[in-house]
């Protein structure tokens, strides 16, 4: 009985696949019908020359080390 279902199941599969696929390269056919007009082809354009542009650098600042003083005794009252 396992072995029906696992035959069943790979019935499932293939077909489930063969659709998909069956689908997608449908639709790349109907894409392929329709082909996009070339856009007009237009001549180059001379741009004038452009001045470079500025170049920025990231600087980080130094941290001055932190130097704590001695520690302070702190007491309760009972």
């Amino acid at each position: 009985m396992a072995m029906l279902g696992l035959v069943y199941l790979l019935i499932i599969f293939i077909v489930c696949f063969a659709i998909v696929h069956i689908f997608k390269l449908a639709l790349v056919g109907f894409k392929s019908l329709n082909p996009k007009p070339a856009p007009p082809k237009e001549e180059p354009k001379q741009k004038p020359a452009q001045k470079p542009e500025p170049v920025y650098y990231i600087v980080e600042k130094k941290r001055a080390k932190r130097t704590y003083g001695e520690p302070k005794e702190i007491s309760f009252k009972k």
